[in-house]
């Protein structure tokens, strides 16, 4: 079973769970799906109307929670933990994983200085571990670990839930592409029906060349073929040429002396 299709089994698993919960009893379900090793998306579990009712109530705590697993990271954490839940392991590792989706999502080369600070890791070789058994063997990124220049190059990173606001700005960046695609399309359309009109001109000019190249040929075959002619006509004309035998054949005169 792929990983798309596991995650849309699961988030369907905790949302009718979900669904079916009020109240306090929506905190063992809410804990469970973070904890969960395969579940990295929780939007549709936050737009489950019984868990759109916490805010403003004592069991609030619960989507807090809920919306920093959508949405944070483990600094975000670190910094409102004073009134969150405190997080068993299985949530601490889940809340680092998404850290590291989330560095991704900015930067293709992430430095282990940052790792290191961002994960509260303490040396290299324990964010190498992390980085190969925890995120890439579980699917969610995919990269080369560079001990020479002390980074993780990202080739691939799972998505995370949109953040508020977010929607807005991806819209605008996909209508940048799009504006940029169409008029690259028109360009490639221009550059081909330039290549085209040439394409054609060359053809033309080709075929004119050659035209007159076989006008060169016959002009030159018929010049050739006049003077041929004309130097037969004159070898064939009565006593145009002496014949060398008869000319032999005629008496010589005698010379006289003087005397």
């Amino acid at each position: 079973m792929d990983i798309e299709q596991k995650q849309a089994e699961l988030i369907d698993h905790f949302v009718k769970r979900a669904s079916a919960c009020k109240g306090s009893a929506l905190g063992s379900v809410i804990a469970e799906a973070t904890s969960h090793p395969s579940l990295f998306a929780f939007s549709e579990i936050l737009a489950v109307s019984t868990v759109a009712e916490l805010p403003g109530t004592e069991h609030s705590v619960y989507v807090d929670m809920l919306r920093l697993f959508a949405h944070g990271t483990w600094s975000d954490y670190k910094n409102n933990a004073g009134r969150l839940p405190q997080l068993a392991p299985d949530q601490v590792l889940k809340l680092k994983q998404l850290t590291v989706l989330t560095l991704a999502e900015t930067n293709k080369v992430l430095p282990y200085d940052q790792l290191m600070q961002e994960l509260d890791v303490a040396n290299v070789r324990e964010l190498e571990d992390f980085l190969i058994n925890e995120c890439m063997y579980a699917g969610i990124v995919r990269g080369k670990l560079d001990q020479l220049r002390r980074c993780f190059e990202v080739q691939f990173a799972a998505g995370r839930d949109l953040r508020p606001g977010q929607l807005g700005n991806m819209i605008q960046t996909l209508s940048s592409w799009l504006a940029t695609s169409d008029n690259l399309l028109i360009s490639i359309q221009e550059k081909i029906k330039w290549a085209d009109t040439m394409s054609e001109l060359d053809k033309k000019h080709r075929k004119d060349v050659e035209e007159r190249v076989e006008e060169v040929k016959k002009s030159i075959s018929l010049k050739a073929d006049v003077d041929f002619r004309g130097v037969e006509e004159i070898y064939s004309e009565p006593g145009g040429v002496m014949d060398y035998e008869e000319d032999r054949s005629r008496p010589k005169r005698r010379r006289h002396p003087i005397s």
